[in-house]
C-alpha cells in the first residue's frame, strides 16, 4: 500500500512539473533551427478573400473603437467583408453598428432578437459569409472579439500563411493592455504571454498549435466546422477540427492585437471556471486526438492541455497521498504534506492581507493566481459533470 501511494504521488508530481516546466523547455530545444521567414503574398488581386466574423453583446463601450480598428486595416476592401451579429444586445450596440453598416457597404449587420451565445452567432455569420464568397480554400474567416483592437497589418500577417495549402488555421498574437499593480492583471498577462510563446513554438515544430486564444484568428472557410449547441469553448473546437483533418495550425507573432486584461480575481475566476467546463467538453470530444500521445498532435495535446487540465486532481492526490504516508510515520512525506498544504493556503491568505495594506508582491500574487486557476478548473469539471445546457453567458469585466 505504501509503495502504491508513493508511486501515485511521484506520478502526480512529475505530471505537474512536466506540463508547466519540462514541456516548454523541450519545445524550446526542439524549435532550434525552425525559425523560418514568413511567406509572402503576391499581387493584391490574388490575396485571399477575408470575411471577418464578430459576435457582439452589449459592447457600446468599445464597439466604435473596434469598428474604427477594422476600418483601419491594411487590406484591400474589395477582398474584405465584415459580418457582425448582435446577440440580442440591450444597450446602444445595435444603433452604433447599424450606423456604420449604413455608411460602409462591406459591413453587414445582423441584429438577432434571441440570445444564442457567441458560438451560435458565429455559426450563423459563417453561413452568411459562405453565401457571399462560398466555402473554398481562397476564402478565409477571421473570427475576432469586440474588445480586441487590431494592428493595421494583422490581416496581411494572417493571410500570408494560407499560401501554404496545408495551413488551415492561424492565430494572432494577443497583447494585454491596462495592467495594474493591484489585482491579478500582471499575473494573467505573464501567463498569457507564456502561452503565446508556447503555442508559437508548437506551430514551428509540428504545425500543431493546440488552440488559438479566440481574440483574433483565421481559419479557411472550407475548414470551418459548425460549433455544436451548448458548446462553451468554440475556438478550441474549431482548431481541433482543423487539426483532425490533417491541416496545420500556427501562431504568427507579428499579427498583433490588443485586449485590456481583467484585474478582478472574482471576474477571472468566473471566466476560467466557464472555460474549464468547456475544456472538459473538448477533452471528451477529441479524446481520439490525444490518446495515445505518441504522434506529434497527440503528444502536444496531452503535454500542453490534458495534463494541465488534470493538475487540480494531481494536487488533490498529492495532498492525499502525502497525508496518508505522513500518518505511516514517514518524516519526508510529513514535511511534504505541510509544505504542500501551506503552499495552497498561505498565498491567498497572505495576498489578501497584503492587499489591505496596499502592498502588491508579484510572486505572492502569481502563486494566488495559480491556485485560483486550478480551483476554477475543478469547479468547471463539476459544472461539466452536472451538464452544460447553454453557452450563453455574460462577458468578463475588463479594465
Amino acid at each position: 500500500m505504501v509503495l502504491i501511494l508513493k508511486i501515485i504521488f511521484w506520478l502526480c508530481f512529475f505530471s505537474v512539473v512536466y506540463t508547466y516546466l519540462l514541456y516548454p523547455l523541450l519545445l524550446r530545444w526542439l524549435a532550434r533551427g525552425h525559425q523560418a521567414s514568413p511567406p509572402t503574398l503576391g499581387d493584391k488581386d490574388t490575396w485571399p478573400r477575408i470575411s471577418i466574423l464578430m459576435s457582439v453583446y452589449n459592447e457600446e463601450r468599445v464597439i466604435r473603437q473596434k469598428l474604427d480598428s477594422l476600418l483601419g486595416l491594411d487590406y484591400p476592401t474589395n477582398r474584405l467583408a465584415v459580418f457582425i451579429g448582435s446577440d440580442c444586445s440591450k444597450d446602444d450596440t445595435n444603433k452604433i453598428v447599424g450606423a456604420y453598416a449604413s455608411r460602409y457597404s462591406h459591413i453587414h449587420f445582423f441584429p438577432f432578437t434571441e440570445r444564442q451565445g457567441k458560438p451560435g452567432v458565429i455559426n450563423r455569420l459563417a453561413t452568411e459569409a459562405a453565401r457571399n464568397w462560398g466555402l473554398e480554400a481562397g476564402h478565409v474567416f477571421v473570427i475576432t472579439d469586440a474588445s480586441v483592437m487590431l494592428e493595421p497589418q494583422v490581416l496581411h500577417c494572417l493571410a500570408r500563411h494560407f499560401s501554404d495549402p496545408k495551413v488551415g488555421l492561424v492565430d494572432a498574437h494577443l497583447v494585454h493592455t491596462g495592467m495594474q499593480d493591484a489585482g491579478i492583471s500582471k499575473a494573467e498577462d505573464q501567463y498569457i504571454s507564456t502561452e503565446v510563446r508556447l503555442k508559437h513554438l508548437e506551430g514551428l515544430v509540428w504545425g500543431k498549435m493546440i488552440g488559438p486564444f479566440g481574440a483574433c484568428y483565421a481559419v479557411r472557410s472550407n475548414r470551418y466546422s459548425e460549433v455544436p449547441p451548448a458548446y462553451l469553448v468554440d475556438d478550441f473546437y474549431i482548431a481541433m477540427k482543423v487539426l483532425e483533418k490533417g491541416d496545420k495550425a500556427l501562431n504568427d507573432l507579428e499579427a498583433i492585437c490588443y485586449e485590456s486584461v481583467s484585474h478582478e480575481i472574482s471576474e477571472e475566476f468566473r471566466r476560467k471556471s466557464r472555460i474549464s467546463a468547456g475544456n472538459f467538453q473538448n477533452l471528451l470530444t477529441f479524446r481520439h486526438l490525444w490518446w495515445p500521445p505518441f504522434r506529434p498532435l497527440g503528444f502536444a495535446f496531452f503535454s500542453h492541455k490534458v495534463l494541465r487540465w488534470m493538475t487540480p486532481f494531481a494536487i488533490v492526490l498529492m495532498l492525499t497521498t502525502t497525508g496518508l504516508l505522513a500518518l505511516e510515520g514517514n518524516l519526508f512525506f510529513c514535511v511534504l504534506f505541510w509544505l504542500l498544504g501551506g503552499g495552497l493556503v498561505l498565498p491567498p491568505v497572505l495576498d489578501n492581507f497584503l492587499k489591505k495594506l496596499n502592498i502588491d508582491l508579484l510572486p505572492v500574487r502569481g502563486a494566488h493566481y495559480f491556485i485560483m486557476m486550478n480551483l476554477a478548473l475543478l469547479v468547471g469539471f463539476f459544472k461539466f459533470i452536472k451538464g452544460i445546457r447553454s453557452n450563453v453567458w455574460e462577458p468578463t469585466k475588463r479594465n
